[in-house]
């Protein structure tokens, strides 16, 4: 078979046929009396034995020795495959969530494509300096889209770096919300946290309020602490077993025990508040300074029950309890009606 019925029966051009001549790959078995290439049967199946193992992106060279040297095995080599595959898949997805990305964005002219490569590559560096100065160096009024600030939030582990984003994010007027949610779903704790962190800053954004309702169930202690302190200043009385914890356990007690305060300014919720605290101050009676988390924590309590339970600390017979107590029971009495009268009398 002369080459150009080869070409037409295999899909292989002449061209690349002459190639495969050149390399040693395929050489015709013989030649026409013309001086013309002439492939047998066996050559033409040598051919699309090239073609097929060309198809899993195998190099000529190493195709030649696969099919010359008898000992080759090809486990090792497909594994490289399928790796150097990967890698290729990878940067095709990168390349596509930037093309997105900047579709989102809809840009008006070039200028706004650039911005947006400009902070994508500033996001990628190594430097969170850098990382963190390609976001705030975004000129005003440029349009960036949230799921990009969203997406970089969550997998951004510098603290300066992700504050930055969270501003920025607040800024794009666009809903960032579903991207992080799915990050406060993610088998990856350090996400999640990332993400329930982000929400709880945004709070009001609608969406936010169930994410941080969930996240309240999460199994990993710090992504219900940030969740609780969100839905607690929102008045969500779910978040008083988290919060009341966070006192106990001394973990941004401060801020749970002033919203504990706040919450307990509803009716409805002051008498479970109170139980609970009371309730860990029974089951705490050697731990002096869980005792005095927990005194501080009554202190912001409105009500006269809170100021009756302080009066009994003030008595404890742990010194340091009584004494923090003492203090409290003080400022509350400065604080009475009664107080104030006497001082106007």
């Amino acid at each position: 078979m002369l080459i150009g019925d080869v070409a037409r029966h295999s899909g292989v051009s002449t061209r690349m046929l002459r190639y495969y001549d050149a390399l040693g790959l395929v050489r015709p078995t013989g030649r026409t009396v013309g001086g013309y290439r002439e492939y047998s049967a066996e050559d033409v199946r040598r051919i699309f034995h090239v073609e097929s193992l060309r198809s899993l992106g195998l190099p000529l060279k190493q195709i030649g020795r696969a099919l010359e040297d008898p000992a080759f095995t090809p486990s090792a080599l497909v594994g490289d495959l399928i790796r150097r595959t990967q890698e290729r898949l990878e940067r095709e997805q990168e390349m596509l969530k930037r093309l997105r990305a900047i579709d989102a964005s809809a840009p008006t002219g070039w200028q706004g494509v650039l911005r947006i490569v400009e902070l994508m590559q500033g996001l990628d560096s190594t430097s969170a300096a850098r990382r963190q100065q390609a976001v705030l160096a975004r000129p005003e009024g440029g349009s960036v889209p949230a799921e990009l600030l969203a997406g970089a939030l969550l997998a951004e582990s510098d603290p300066n770096v992700a504050g930055a984003l969270c501003w920025a994010l607040a800024r794009s007027g666009g809903d960032g919300v579903a991207t992080l949610a799915a990050g406060a779903h993610s088998k990856d704790v350090d996400i999640r946290r990332r993400a329930v962190s982000a929400i709880a800053s945004m709070s009001e954004a609608p969406g936010a309020a169930a994410v941080l309702a969930d996240a309240l169930g999460d199994p990993d202690t710090t992504v219900r602490r940030h969740a609780a302190l969100a839905l607690g200043r929102r008045g969500v009385t779910a978040a008083v077993p988290t919060l009341v914890g966070m006192v106990v356990d001394g973990c941004n007690d401060v801020d749970a025990a002033e919203v504990l305060g706040t919450l307990s300014r509803n009716s409805g919720c002051a008498d479970r508040i109170m139980t609970a605290l009371v309730d860990e101050l029974a089951a705490h009676t050697a731990d002096s300074a869980v005792r005095i988390r927990l005194a501080q924590a009554l202190a912001e309590l409105c009500g006269t029950t809170a100021q009756e339970v302080l009066r009994r600390l003030a008595h404890d017979d742990d010194r340091a309890v009584a004494i923090v107590a003492s203090a409290f029971v003080g400022v509350f009495e400065e604080r009475s009606p009664e107080s104030r009268g006497d001082e106007n009398s």
